[in-house]
C-alpha cells in the first residue's frame, strides 16, 4: 500500500533550509577552533589546546540552544548574541594562543577583518522564526 505523505509545499523546505543554515553556519564558524585546537594538543600545548576545545563545545552549545524555532518570538539578534561572544572569545583565545599581539605579528587594525562577520546581525537581526508564517500568507 502506498504511503501518503501530506504535501509541505515550500514551508517545510523553507524551515529546513533555515534550521540547516543556523546549525551549519555557527557550527562552520566554530569548526576552526577544533582544528586549532587539536594541532596544540599536538604540539603540546595543553593549556591552549584545553581550552580551545572548552570554547568549542562552549560554542556548539550555544549554537544548539539558543535557536530562533526553540524561540520563535524571539528576535534574531537576542539569539545571535552568545554564539557572537563566544566567537569573539575564541578570536582572543587564538591570539593568546600564539603568544599575544606582538608574537602573532598582528595589529590592532586587522582585527577590522572581523566587522563582516557581524553582517548576519545587521541583516537578519529584527526577524523572528515566527514572522515567516506571515510572509508565506502574502
Amino acid at each position: 500500500m502506498a504511503r501518503m505523505n501530506k504535501p509541505q509545499g515550500n514551508t517545510g523546505m523553507a524551515e529546513k533550509g533555515e534550521k540547516i543554515g543556523w546549525t551549519g553556519g555557527f557550527s562552520g564558524a566554530f569548526i576552526w577552533i577544533l582544528v586549532l585546537s587539536i594541532v596544540f594538543l599536538f604540539q603540546g600545548k595543553l593549556i591552549e589546546g584545553i581550552t580551545g576545545l572548552l570554547i568549542f563545545m562552549l560554542g556548539i552549545i550555544s549554537v544548539s540552544f539558543f535557536t530562533p524555532w526553540r524561540y520563535p518570538s524571539t528576535l534574531y539578534w537576542k539569539l545571535m548574541v552568545v554564539p557572537y561572544l563566544i566567537l569573539l572569545v575564541s578570536i582572543f583565545w587564538s591570539v593568546w594562543s600564539f603568544g599575544g599581539l606582538e608574537d602573532s605579528g598582528l595589529r590592532w587594525w586587522n582585527f577590522l577583518w572581523v566587522l563582516p562577520v557581524f553582517t548576519p546581525l545587521i541583516i537578519l537581526g529584527a526577524r523572528r522564526w515566527e514572522d515567516r508564517k506571515s510572509q508565506d500568507c502574502i
